[in-house]
């Protein structure tokens, strides 16, 4: 059965933020069997071949859909989706009712830092990739996420690595949540053009490294400049902080995939966003 709950209360510790859902449901549009795939694959690798088969899944932040869509084609017995952008609810409710009819899923509204557990909890795994940070109370948001974890459960989330520079870019995506449109398009020439001179320095083709873009995310290129420049509210983290955070909760971790390029060591890019498992050893 499918549902949109709109009876969410957000909590927003700011009067600004940026439009995350206009952009994943532009970026929807483009999804291809060749793209759903890839998700597939991508949260296979992450989990594990079997790892979803019967289990329920919940996504936090589901943006497009896609990974929640991904859950299925794995054999999640079930699959809840909530986002606290309206936007991003419609899209997501859109993609499954398409690509996946009659499946176990449910699409909500809601805010992770006003989740009641009870609601929630229990459930084998949760997936929050790339959204917790954007939250305004990150560290909150990661709490209130682990305790839906069921016991024995996976507790999957990408969160951005923390860098000498993001006190600038904090400053930079409250600017551009505000812009309008042609002061975006001015602000993301010039992020291209950093990133050109990123990959003429390192030695690497402009032009193929936005033809093979793919995000962990699911986006592409241009939706992906549009969403870090724009990405607001904006924290980030150390991988060291991280998993004493969830030591402290009562997990420990299963597999890391911690950044060590240039572009997340300087700062200069951005910073691009560190990649764990852990696993609920106990309560």
């Amino acid at each position: 059965m499918t549902r949109i709950s709109d009876d969410a209360t957000a909590v927003v510790t700011d009067d600004v933020r940026f439009a995350f859902g206009e952009n994943w449901a532009s970026y929807a549009g483009g999804i291809d069997d060749e793209r759903v795939n890839q998700a597939v694959a991508g949260l296979q690798a992450l989990l594990g071949p079997d790892a979803l088969v019967g289990k329920r899944f919940l996504d936090i932040g589901s943006g497009s859909g896609l990974h929640a869509l991904a859950a299925l084609r794995l054999g999640a017995s079930g699959v809840c989706a909530f986002d606290i952008d309206a936007d991003s609810v419609a899209t997501t409710e859109a993609m499954l009712r398409r690509r996946a009819p009659g499946q176990p899923f449910r699409v909500l509204r809601r805010d992770i830092l006003t989740v009641e557990p009870g609601e929630f909890a229990g459930f084998d795994v949760v997936y929050s990739w790339g959204v917790l940070h954007h939250t305004g109370q990150m560290r909150e948001a990661i709490c209130r996420a682990a305790a839906l974890v069921g016991p024995g459960g996976s507790f999957a989330l990408a969160l951005y690595r923390k860098t000498w520079l993001c006190w600038l870019w904090k400053i930079e995506k409250r600017w551009y949540a505000q812009a309008a449109p042609e002061r975006q398009r001015v602000a993301q020439a010039a992020y291209r053009g950093l990133v050109r001179l990123g990959c003429l320095v390192t030695g690497r083709s402009y032009a193929e490294h936005v033809r093979d873009y793919r995000s962990n995310r699911g986006m592409d290129f241009d939706h992906d400049v549009h969403d870090w420049l724009g990405g607001y509210p904006y924290e980030s983290i150390t991988p060291t902080e991280v998993v004493g955070l969830l030591h402290g909760l009562g997990f420990e971790p299963v597999s890391r995939k911690v950044r060590t390029d240039a572009k997340s060591l300087s700062g200069l890019l951005g910073s691009g966003c560190d990649e764990f498992v852990f696993r609920r050893v106990r309560q």
